[in-house]
């Protein structure tokens, strides 16, 4: 969201990113689009008070109008350098709903209760991608009256269903299409909740063995010994395909029948926006804003429930087999074209920086 953003916006403001870490994924891809990358490298050994004196150099170098923070470091770090060197107009970005041991950092957590204590006093405007996550915030005191929500949006004509490149993936991952292909994108995180999606799994594949599921991600791939050790554990090692990661995601959702989310927390989950801008139906955890993402087109069950996420893809899966499915297809996609399009989440972040400034 932050490169889309920042491709968006790159004519009409002058933007820079910095990163608190290194470049990252999307470092080289911000440069390409002629936004400038500088790098405070915290994540070296030694460096988080030169990292630190790299902030404040860099942020007094480019003297900015607007610092606009994403999560809770950048929100703490960014806000108080921003602070010290006379910035007003600052604006925070929330990206998570809940702060779960072992699926939050300690770093994160401890970051996140004291821009609770700072957040009267620190940023004008605090942005947050779920209405969920900004409940959540308010309630661990966060101030409520700086508070405002402007969800995820996405480019509809690069995000959009292939047919062919659907059916060569499903082809290369099974060697034989099977009749009901499930799959998740998500990276190997505790809060994404694959055990939920394995006994899920397990449940459905006693009533139809002509079930497979693919997972797609960071870790999802045959060297991540715990992931390998759950699926022996729940019988699945040859139901599920490890794909790892893959860039093309429309090819990827293109590919699946259903996109499950399993998770037991979430903000604002993109893979449910960008499976149903492909024409992918989703069955969902009820975390963050995915239940308001799906709306009536898809299945939304509680967290860690295996058996109500597998009557969920049941119900799914004979919804699809017993009528055609490309009203359901285009229904998925026509809710985020018209209520989750990269527009409107451009022109709201710009009339935040607006308010922000006081203009």
């Amino acid at each position: 969201m932050l490169y889309r953003l920042s491709s968006a916006t790159r004519d009409r403001w002058d933007v820079a990113v910095i990163s608190l870490k290194d470049d990252g994924y999307y470092g080289e891809r911000l440069r390409a689009l002629g936004v400038r990358v500088l790098c405070c490298r915290m994540n070296t050994a030694g460096q988080a008070l030169p990292g630190f004196l790299r902030l404040l150099r860099f942020l007094r170098r480019l003297r900015p109008q607007v610092v606009q923070t994403w999560m809770y470091h950048a929100d703490l770090l960014g806000g108080v350098a921003a602070r010290l060197l006379g910035v007003r107009a600052i604006v925070w970005g929330i990206r998570n709903t809940h702060l779960y041991q072992g699926g939050v950092s300690w770093s994160a957590r401890a970051a996140a209760v004291l821009s609770a204590a700072l957040s009267k006093r620190v940023p004008r405007l605090i942005v947050s991608c779920s209405v969920q996550a900004a409940a959540e915030h308010h309630r661990r005191g966060y101030a409520g009256d700086r508070m405002t929500v402007i969800p995820n949006g996405y480019d509809c004509t690069q995000l959009r269903r292939d047919a062919a490149a659907g059916e060569r993936l499903r082809l290369a991952w099974g060697g034989r299409a099977p009749k009901f292909l499930l799959g998740m994108v998500a990276r190997w995180d505790p809060l994404k909740d694959h055990a939920n999606l394995f006994a899920a799994l397990q449940l459905l594949l006693r009533a139809d063995d002509q079930v497979r599921c693919v997972l797609v991600g960071p870790g999802m791939d045959a060297s991540n010994a715990p992931l390998q050790q759950l699926l022996r554990r729940y019988g699945l090692h040859r139901q599920v395909v490890l794909a790892g990661a893959h860039d093309d995601i429309a090819a990827v959702m293109s590919a699946l029948d259903v996109h499950v989310l399993s998770s037991v927390s979430e903000a604002f989950p993109n893979v449910v926006a960008e499976a149903m801008a492909c024409g992918t139906p989703c069955v969902v955890t009820d975390v963050g804003d995915a239940a308001a993402i799906v709306g009536d087109t898809g299945w939304c069950v509680p967290p860690r429930d295996p058996a109500a996420l597998c009557a969920a893809l049941q119900a799914a899966r004979l919804r699809l087999a017993s009528a055609d499915p490309q009203p359901l297809r285009a229904a998925c996609r026509a809710r985020i074209v018209r209520e989750f399009n990269s527009e409107r989440m451009v022109q709201a972040y710009e009339a935040a920086w607006a308010q922000a400034l006081g203009s």
